[in-house]
């Protein structure tokens, strides 16, 4: 057999990445089905009566979520109320260096998420939104100078 042209194997691929999606979906509906055949209380948590309420998140520390000289390490985000909403939220999806190299007022962090949520797919924050924009602005906010100063007394020279 011959080996395959560009068109060929992107017509392959093409059709494979959805079948490996469906497999993977498939694969994770039989480990719920396998945890829950030898643990019953395994779903338990969706009756509870608190069901639809936001409780408050706690962290789960371990050693890779040490906190040292005010950062929590392992995203690099600065500790204050509200880090744990951000770790458990923004973390979920993307780098916690996306977090920590923007800056911004509370509406540019609010127009940010809304911007997510509507080209990224990022689900409703509902009562959570307000305490993460409000970490995020406080701990992220606007600064004076964003940008190294202009460079002044150079001697310029040619490239050969």
């Amino acid at each position: 057999m011959g080996e395959y042209s560009k068109d060929q194997k992107d017509l392959i691929e093409g059709v494979l990445k959805p079948f490996n999606r469906l497999l993977l979906f498939l694969g994770a509906i039989v480990l719920v089905v396998l945890i829950y055949t030898i643990n019953p209380d395994f779903l338990k948590f969706l009756d509870s009566e608190d069901k639809g309420e936001i409780t408050e998140l706690k962290e789960v520390i371990d050693a890779d979520d040490l906190i040292e000289n005010g950062i929590h390490i392992s995203s690099g985000l600065i500790v204050d109320e509200g880090y744990e909403l951000v770790v458990n939220t923004c973390g979920s999806c993307h780098s916690f260096k996306l977090v920590t190299q923007n800056k911004g007022n509370k509406e540019d962090w609010r127009d940010i998420i809304h911007w997510m949520q509507k080209t990224q797919k990022l689900w409703d924050l509902g009562p959570t939104e307000d305490p993460i924009v409000i970490y995020l602005a406080k701990n992220y906010g606007p600064t004076q100078e964003s940008r190294r100063s202009n460079l002044t007394n150079i001697q310029w020279y040619e490239l050969e």
